[in-house]
């Protein structure tokens, strides 16, 4: 097959959004498919094939709610001419989706859109273009879901989009079962003994990093280090993160509990090994479609505390590795922890070690039945192929 996924950032640039259609596009690479990633141009991507796939850029921004600007009509120019099986446009809201919806009908390859969550969903400004959204969905072949209850499946099933199908989200055997190369702890300066506790995003300002900092300071735990891998982009939460920490460890407290907080950036091999020797992930994030980080807890043996954000807590339902906050959530669908019920939560599990074993051993077999990236990737497959047979016919898959 000619394949071509649309995302709006792609490698090297990280994020979750640029991970699953890494891993998706890799993985049907390896599998004798022809791949394309068409995506923004960035100034450090040095290399036009990357693990295999082609990647075309275009130097286009926004979306069709604030203006599309840039080469657009290259863009779809390129959509247009250049003969793929099929398309995948990952993610809504952002160019290289808007840039072809409006135009569907003029293309002849099969078209797939995976929606990610409609974080917009509830913003005024995205209004009208939600109204289009229950027609574009329906000129799609099919549309692919993370979840069976999440914001955008729902609104699917609202307006009577039937051809949908429910793709999860996983994580990779070639990270998460390949060998430690060093120690962590050794590397952050942990003493071998401490309870490590884990949470990885970058400082977006919505990750839930001043959350989960409290909550780690309210907890009353001792003798253990709260670790936050997250890259920075000079804005979001950098500066107010190095801040509380700053804090955290002038707290007079400290000479008695011994707790640690560190805030670092490590590469994506040694962030795999973090997840290998926590024994604690505390994910506290406001807003998310499907976690990637929930799978990889998952994958690594790391039981886990979460927010109800996203379909964390059909994640838990899937793996039982995983135990729901409390969450507040606001009239735009934006979920925050309650600190001093998060904090009973987190000491409770700190001192129940046999639950935790449960946890992670319960949590690892479902990673390896249903949610590996190889699976994935094959799924994907599957309904390509199908489309272009003709044999799909739109039904719901669990």
């Amino acid at each position: 097959m000619k394949i071509l996924h649309t995302v709006e950032l792609y490698h090297p640039s990280v994020g979750g959004m640029q991970e699953v259609v890494r891993q998706i596009s890799e993985r049907l690479s390896r599998l004798g498919h022809d791949v394309t990633v068409a995506t923004s141009r960035l100034p450090g991507r040095k290399d036009k094939v990357i693990n295999g796939v082609r990647v075309e850029e275009f130097a286009v921004r926004g979306n069709l709610a604030t203006g599309l600007y840039g080469e657009v009509e290259l863009y779809q120019q390129f959509l247009r001419n250049v003969g793929f099986d099929v398309i995948t446009n990952f993610a809504a809201q952002q160019w290289a989706t808007d840039g072809m919806i409006t135009m569907l009908d003029k293309i002849k390859s099969k078209k797939v859109f995976v929606p990610t969550g409609f974080s917009g969903r509830y913003l005024s400004e995205y209004k009208e273009y939600f109204e289009s959204m229950k027609v574009w969905m329906k000129e799609y072949d099919m549309n692919v879901f993370l979840s069976n209850n999440y914001r955008d499946i729902n609104f699917a099933r609202e307006n009577g989009i039937k051809n949908i199908v429910i793709i999860p989200n996983g994580a990779g055997e070639d990270e998460f079962l390949s060998k430690s190369e060093f120690d962590v702890k050794q590397k952050l300066n942990i003493p071998k003994n401490y309870f490590m506790m884990l949470h990885v995003g970058s400082h977006t300002g919505i990750k839930g990093h001043r959350e989960a900092i409290r909550i780690f300071e309210k907890a009353k735990i001792k003798n253990a280090v709260f670790v936050i891998i997250g890259n920075s982009f000079g804005g979001g939460c950098t500066k107010s993160c190095e801040t509380m920490r700053r804090i955290f460890k002038l707290y007079p407290k400290r000479f008695f509990d011994n707790k640690i907080l560190i805030i670092t950036s490590l590469s994506r091999k040694e962030t795999v090994l973090a997840y290998k020797e926590a024994d604690l992930f505390l994910f506290t994030s406001n807003i998310e479609c499907s976690p990637l980080v929930l799978f990889e807890c998952m994958a690594s043996k790391t039981p886990f505390l979460t927010t109800d954000v996203g379909n964390s807590s059909e994640i838990i339902e899937w793996s039982k590795s995983g135990i729901l906050l409390p969450t507040k959530k606001d009239s735009k669908g934006c979920s925050t922890a309650d600190i001093t019920g998060s904090a009973r939560i987190l000491e409770e599990l700190y001192h129940d070690p046999s639950l935790r074993e449960k946890m992670m051993e319960s949590g690892f077999s479902a990673w390896q039945e249903r949610f590996t990236w190889e699976k994935i990737a094959r799924d994907y497959e599957t309904l390509y192929l199908s489309l272009i047979r003709g044999e799909h016919e739109g039904t719901l898959q669990t």
